[in-house]
């Protein structure tokens, strides 16, 4: 994770996730927190007790998970109420409050683990991402994510993609085609010709559907651009090889890098003159931020 040093100074508000989707995934993580009820606070607290409580920032970071948030508490009690100093895509600092939740005390201790967990991973997810676009800044690559996400929770974590400024990839196998090393080896084991194979595969798609050839060597170029590759995404090249992938496509498709795509390479891959570059420690192995939730 980087420090508050490298985070840009941002406020990108990005399109919120279908609130029906939100409640569905919130919904679950709470039945499988409480699937009885929350015993403790039910034996604890009186039922007429009210509370209120505010989420703080350990760290710096940039937010997001507000609708998690206030869903995680609503559908505790829909008595509760929420407030939202801070934005999703806002950075923040460290002491900053970032919600204030207020309603019975019981709801507020029962939504309280679900509604941390997920705006502590979404919010880890952005500041994360922000910095891999603070680093590509001044070339005309995107950061984009990939489907190496939580199973369940893809629409969020895409979401906290874009709130640290990053794009996305395509969402589901159903999207786009995709004609990855394992599928193009199928075709070499048939004794197939990678450029014709590809051709007639795109020839039955719709002009809408977006075609992409991933690429593990130079030579294997000009066959994905002859199938008709709308984007040719090169894999575990070395940065001298990406500018020459780049050269040889000479924008006849989009370019993609990804493979080893670290906090600490990210740069030197963007100014090889990549359009896209794919890095699943966008959200495969990020560290939730330190994000608090106390009872005032």
């Amino acid at each position: 994770m980087t420090t508050s040093t490298a985070l840009p100074r941002q406020s990108y508000v990005p399109a919120p996730v279908p609130q029906d989707a939100v409640d569905r995934i919130v919904a679950a993580a709470l039945a499988e927190d409480a699937p009885w009820g929350d015993i403790t606070s039910e034996l604890l607290v009186p039922v007429e007790a009210r509370a209120s409580a505010v989420l703080t920032a350990r760290e710096p970071g940039i937010f997001c998970g507000t609708q998690v948030i206030e869903a995680a508490f609503r559908l505790a009690s829909a008595q509760t109420s929420v407030q939202f100093p801070v934005r999703d895509g806002e950075s923040f600092e460290a002491g900053t409050v970032l919600a204030e939740i207020s309603g019975p005390a019981r709801a507020v201790l029962t939504g309280e683990r679900v509604a941390l967990n997920l705006a502590q991973r979404l919010s880890g997810i952005a500041t994360l991402t922000a910095a891999f676009v603070a680093q590509a800044a001044g070339t005309s690559a995107r950061i984009t994510d990939t489907r190496k996400t939580t199973p369940g929770l893809r629409i969020l974590e895409r979401h906290a993609v874009r709130c640290g400024g990053g794009h996305n990839h395509r969402f589901s196998l159903s999207d786009a085609v995709m004609a990855k090393d394992n599928h193009l080896a199928l075709l070499a084991a048939g004794n197939m010709d990678l450029a014709q194979a590809l051709a007639a595969a795109k020839a039955g798609l719709p002009h809408t559907v977006h075609f992409e050839v991933e690429v593990d060597r130079l030579d294997q170029i000009e066959a994905a651009l002859a199938g008709g590759a709308d984007t040719v995404l090169l894999d575990n090249f070395s940065p001298a090889d990406l500018c020459r992938g780049v050269e040889l496509i000479g924008g006849r498709a989009l370019t993609e890098a990804s493979g080893n795509v670290r906090l600490e390479t990210v740069a030197e891959i963007a100014a090889t003159g990549v359009d896209l570059i794919s890095a699943g420690a966008l959200t495969h192995s990020v560290r939730a931020l330190d994000l608090g939730l106390d009872l005032r």
